[in-house]
């Protein structure tokens, strides 16, 4: 275990014998402490179970997530990387005035998610979108991060909220900085790539190892799955109601579900479509999304698909969170699809117009019994994510 000690470098500002910044707003870092073991975290090894790599014969959607994993061949996930990065994931001494971190706005406990609407910074201004999950984020084959997809990898996306003005106020430089100044990284460095040189570039690839980690395959739904031969059979621990929404989410809308499988693909719950969607929130472009960041009409109004994986524990839902409860979600898709140019095929009829699927309220309170299957409580109670400075 890495010992409590104080930083030299914390010692000497203590006495006012250096100074480690000209910004007038500079606040000291204080002697954190971390928590961790001497043997490290398993976060390699998935263990997936096997509806995960394996595709259900006959199904015309995937159900498994090969070829659906982002990770790049040059950032592999190492013990030793993914447990740098949970340290740096939880350091609020990386934002402008030590009060923000990474795990602020992405809790463990709410699905790696925020229970706010709009995330706080680190000087109280509030960020432009809902936190989204991190749960799953390795299997996304398209690799684009954020909602609207103007980060090309995860290891660009988890340098930006460092560099936002309103989330932690920081420069790269400053980052890097703030993490010299800590005496236990240097061995955390060292452990992870082989020396102890700090740079932008290794917090980025530890970050990703470990947000990558995130997998979620513990849930009563992969219990009940692992029992029974397809996502569509019932599942014997499964409540009548339970099995209800199970198929009204895996039923096409002509035979009398919601193809909410369409979007949410796979037995990991992740869009495997090529690329971002709208999915009927406004009538008028009131976010434009991907619009602002690909030079392309057809993405306007269109943002990243989440994964469902503990998606109980993660409101408000949508990219602004204008939801708050399941149940709203569900009416959304039920009665308020709004036409608009780009919205998803997969979310109009025939006609071109908005689907209307006229569940009853039974099947509405079917679905979203179904939806919370899909809880996790192990990666809320992991230790291996969990926070290191506590």
């Amino acid at each position: 275990m890495i010992k409590p000690t104080f930083s030299i470098i914390f010692l000497f500002l203590i006495f006012g014998l250096v100074s480690c910044s000209d910004d007038e707003n500079y606040v000291p870092i204080e002697n954190n402490v971390i928590n961790i073991p001497d043997e490290t975290f398993d976060y390699i090894n998935l263990n997936l179970p096997s509806h995960f790599t394996n595709d259900v014969p006959g199904q015309p959607l995937p159900t498994s997530i090969n070829g659906l994993d982002n990770t790049p061949n040059d950032n592999p996930i190492t013990n030793e990387g993914a447990t740098l990065g949970r340290v740096l994931f939880y350091d609020k001494s990386l934002s402008a005035n030590r009060t923000i971190a990474c795990a602020s706005c992405h809790k463990q406990d709410k699905g790696f998610s925020d229970d706010a609407v709009l995330s706080v910074g680190f000087d109280g201004g509030f960020t432009g979108r809902h936190s989204m999950t991190l749960i799953n984020s390795r299997f996304y084959q398209r690799g684009r991060f954020f909602w609207d997809e103007r980060a090309s990898t995860l290891e660009e996306q988890v340098l930006q909220p460092f560099q936002d003005p309103v989330e932690m106020g920081m420069t790269l430089e400053q980052v890097v900085n703030a993490v010299q100044e800590q005496d236990f990284y240097p061995e955390l460095f060292e452990n992870a790539f082989g020396s102890q040189d700090i740079n932008s570039d290794r917090i980025s690839r530890a970050l990703s190892q470990f947000v990558r980690s995130i997998v979620s395959y513990s849930s009563k739904y992969d219990e009940g799955r692992a029992l029974s031969a397809s996502p569509g059979a019932n599942f014997p621990n499964f409540t009548d109601e339970e099995n209800l929404g199970k198929n009204l989410f895996f039923q096409t809308i002509p035979n009398g579900g919601g193809a909410c499988f369409g979007c949410h693909t796979t037995e990991a719950f992740v869009s495997a479509n090529p690329g971002p969607q709208n999915n009927g929130l406004d009538l008028a472009t009131t976010d434009e999304g991907a619009g602002a960041v690909f030079n392309n009409p057809i993405f306007e109004s269109r943002f990243k698909t989440t994964t469902l994986r503990n998606i109980e524990l993660t409101a408000p839902y949508m990219h602004d969170g204008r939801f708050a409860t399941l149940e709203e979600v569900v009416e959304h898709y039920n009665s308020g699809i709004q036409a608009h140019p780009t919205l998803s095929p997969a979310l109009t009829d025939d006609n071109g117009n908005p689907v209307q699927l006229n569940f009853t309220d039974a099947e509405k309170s079917a679905l979203v019994a179904f939806l919370k299957t899909l809880t996790d409580n192990s990666v809320s109670l992991e230790e291996k994510w969990s926070d290191p400075f506590e």
